[in-house]
Order: structure tokens, then sequence, then C-alpha cells
């Protein structure tokens, strides 16, 4: 498992095969214009298109994992990690990206990273925990449920999990964790504390979080930060 790390460290960064439906993308829409200036009756101008409406807000469960479309996010760029990248570890670098686009998660569970894209633009890497083997964290992507800055589990003794975001039924999160070598979770993705924060910060209910293990996407195309 170091040796993944290591290897991992003296790459371009966290890779990841990702992708997913974005829920509310905008549509393009044009009006047909009239050129015909010697027409005595102008034409009655277009009736404005409804905005589409995104699509509800499924619950799924851990075995639910909906499959994944590896063209759907263009990976622009990606994050210049140096040196050996640690359970504990984090980077996180917003300049250059753009302030505002649809925001995707990638967790491969082979490499333990977690990987937060805006816009095709890798904005925050971290390693992570995840489940052991008597409860595997689930494959597949799932749109975050639910968030809450300060929660504490229900199911296991009260322990706290900050900066949760829910994204099954049955209770599978990222969560902020002390993320030591050694350690494992219930299911859910423990990031840094610190960096559970900052993913906190730039997410939404709804945004999509993809999970692989051991799955590579195509960064040919992507510059690297710095």
């Amino acid at each position: 498992m170091a040796g993944v790390i290591g290897t991992l460290a003296r790459s371009l960064g966290p890779k990841l095969l990702i992708g997913a439906v974005l829920g509310g993308g905008a549509l393009l829409l044009t009006d047909k214009i009239d050129r015909n200036a010697g027409n005595a009756t102008q034409a009655k101008p277009a009736e404005a298109a409804a905005a589409p409406k995104p699509l509800p807000l499924v619950e799924r469960r851990s075995d639910q994992g909906m499959k994944v479309d590896p063209h759907a996010l263009a990976v622009k760029r990606v994050l210049k990690i140096e040196g050996p990248f640690e359970h504990g570890d984090y980077a996180w670098d917003e300049e250059g990206a753009p302030a505002k686009g649809p925001v995707i998660i990638t967790v491969d569970l082979k490499a333990q990273t977690l990987s937060v894209f805006r816009d095709g633009y890798e904005i925050g890497a971290a390693v992570i925990l995840y489940g052991a083997t008597d409860k595997q964290s689930p494959l597949g992507a799932f749109p975050i449920m639910q968030k809450d800055a300060d929660h504490y589990s229900s199911t296991y003794n009260n322990a706290p999990m900050p900066y949760m975001q829910r994204l099954t039924s049955d209770g599978v999160a990222i969560h902020g964790s002390d993320v030591k070598w050694g350690y494992a979770t219930h299911g859910c993705i423990g990031v840094p504390k610190e960096f559970a924060q900052k993913l906190f910060g730039v997410t939404k209910v709804g945004d999509m979080v993809i999970i692989t293990n051991g799955k590579m996407l195509d960064t040919s195309k992507a510059v690297v930060s710095g």
C-alpha cells in the first residue's frame, strides 16, 4: 500500500477514471431572426424555451452506485504534488482555476486518494481512509445528499464526523478523520479535517462523487499547476 502512495507522488497527480451526467446543465438557446426587411408583417417573436428542470435527487444505497461516462469530464489541469503523498497529507490550490463551474469529486480506493475538480481543474487532493473488508466502501457515482458541518454518527457510538457529506441512504459519507496508516472506516471516505473543511466549502448538495478501485483517467491533455 505504501508503494502505491509513493508511485502516486511521482506522477502528475491522482488519475482516476471519472465522469458523470451533470444535472442542470445550461442550454445554448438562440432566437430565430426574420432577416427579410421587406415583409410588411413581422414574424411573431419566438417564445423563450423553458429552462430544463434539474433531475430530482434519488436516495441510493451503497450497492446502487450509478454507472459513469469516462468522457463526460475533460481534465484541464492537475495539481503538482511534490514529494511523498502520505497519510494525513493533502494539497489545495484554487489559483488559476475558474471561480465557478461544476464540481466533481473522484475517489480511487486503490491509490487511496481523493481529488476535487471544478470545471475540469483539480483544486484539491488528499490521501484517504476507506472501508475495511467487513464494511467496504461502495463503487460507482453518488450525488451528495446531505451536508452537516458538525455531524455525529447515529450508528457508531456518536462518533464525530466533521464536515460530513452523505452519499448513500445507508450512511456512507465523506468526512473529516484522523487519517493515519493502518486505520480504516465503516465504508465512509475519511479525509484530513482541514481538507474536509475546504472541501465542504466548495460543494453543494447534488454534486457528484465517483468512487473507483484503480481505474485511471486520461490526463494527457491536462496541464500541471505550478
